[in-house]
């Protein structure tokens, strides 16, 4: 039989005599439960982000992309290409070629700047880009003309009118040739459009326009050289596996970015702002720990009779430290309990009902969340630690009291 332990439990569920007492825990219990739930919730917010951005990403970035770790371009020559296609773990392989581009439409003359991308027949079977097709269709040829797919942003700031068969888009590149004083230094291209793409990716909608590679070729003066290489794996096969054996084909000059790393910044900086909330909901839990000091002291001036009578009897100060041990530890535990308790119910309600909604116009309706069985334990870790470090004094106070009990 475990005595601590089961005293301990008795001063937390029996009636107390000090009406106080009852109070300061449950003001500590609640303090625990409140804090517990909110760093749950706050997590299960940032994993909803998280999952929504993968989400986007998804849609346009491939498994894997290949670049050199020098010079925006490569000669397709020294990348043995056919070798990676014949790889078991690869199904499709994009080369793209892209540039900064200067755009201009219609006779108003609305200009911006912006990406001009080619891909090839490949780039459609890589990624999703057919499933953000807003207006329109994604064709970059039609009849042996060439065409273009511009982002949702960028026909914004040229308000560019799809239906119009007669007004092309403009693209201006630099000549990468000296060009003499009296001669135009931009190589000018006419096309038109075919469809809107958004992807709500502001760097994305408001910046690329998707042509063929031969036509970016031609537009850039860039014959036979590539950006980079778009792979989609085989999902049967381990990609760690298809990464590592592309690594040894293409050498060390070039870089193999995965879904994560090719966008690596915007997950750094959500990981960093999470486990920064973390932190500081970590320094608001020690402060409501203070609660749980003060109803773990009140408990033990009150039951310094009860002390000195178990150590009349024979315990030991080690057992009575672990009296007010296990007592803070279970109004630690109870408080994660409810707290989880409060989280998951919140969170449920939430999913439901939506308790936080978006702006109007947003391309979700409720604030994105998500659970995560590991966040709890985290959070349970984190808030169990606080919780035992604010009971070691009170603890280790009530072993030094005294036998004899001098009454007043």
């Amino acid at each position: 039989m475990n005595l601590p332990f089961n005293i301990a439990k008795r001063y937390i569920f029996s009636k107390k005599s000090t009406n106080a007492i009852n109070v300061i825990s449950g003001i500590s219990v609640f303090g625990i439960a409140m804090g517990t739930s909110v760093m749950i919730l706050l997590f299960s917010v940032f994993n909803g982000l998280e999952d929504l951005l993968t989400g986007f990403f998804n849609t346009y970035n491939p498994d894997a992309k290949v670049v050199p770790f020098a010079g925006k371009t490569f000669s397709q020559d020294s990348i043995d290409i056919a070798q990676i296609e014949n790889l078991e773990g690869v199904e499709f392989i994009s080369k793209t070629l892209q540039e900064v581009a200067f755009f201009e439409y219609g006779s108003g003359g609305d200009q911006t700047f912006g990406i001009v991308k080619g891909v090839d027949e490949n780039f459609a079977k890589v990624n999703r880009i057919d499933s953000i097709i807003r207006e329109g269709e994604y064709m970059l040829k039609i009849d042996g003309k060439e065409m273009a797919v511009l982002g949702a942003g960028v026909r914004k700031k040229l308000a560019l009118n799809l239906d119009d068969p007669f007004t092309p888009l403009t693209i201006y590149s630099a000549k990468r040739r000296k060009v003499s004083a009296t001669s135009q230094p931009f190589k000018k291209v006419s096309i038109f459009a075919s469809g809107i793409f958004a992807a709500y990716q502001e760097e994305l909608d408001n910046n690329y326009v998707f042509t063929s590679l031969k036509f970016t070729e031609e537009l850039l003066s860039l014959p036979n050289r590539l950006s980079s290489l778009e792979i989609k794996f085989n999902p049967d096969i381990n990609q760690s596996e298809t990464i590592t054996a592309i690594k040894k084909i293409v050498g060390p000059k070039f870089e193999i970015k995965d879904r994560y790393q090719q966008e690596e910044t915007y997950f750094n900086v959500l990981k960093m702002e999470k486990w920064l909330m973390f932190a500081l909901l970590s320094f608001a839990m020690i402060l409501v720990a203070f609660n749980m000091v003060g109803a773990l002291w009140v408990i033990v001036l009150d039951k310094k009779k009860d002390i000195a009578i178990l150590k009349s009897m024979g315990a030991e100060d080690s057992q009575i430290r672990n009296i007010f041990l296990n007592n803070g530890i279970l109004l630690t535990s109870l408080g994660i309990i409810i707290g989880i308790a409060l989280s998951i119910i919140l969170y449920l309600i939430h999913q439901k009902w939506g308790l936080v909604t978006m702006p109007e116009g947003s391309i979700i309706d409720i604030y994105p969340s998500s659970l995560r069985f590991g966040d709890f334990v985290i959070v349970s870790a984190t808030v169990m630690l606080i919780g035992l470090l604010a009971t070691l004094g009170p603890a280790r106070r009530a072993s030094k009291i005294n036998t004899l009990i001098q009454e007043g």
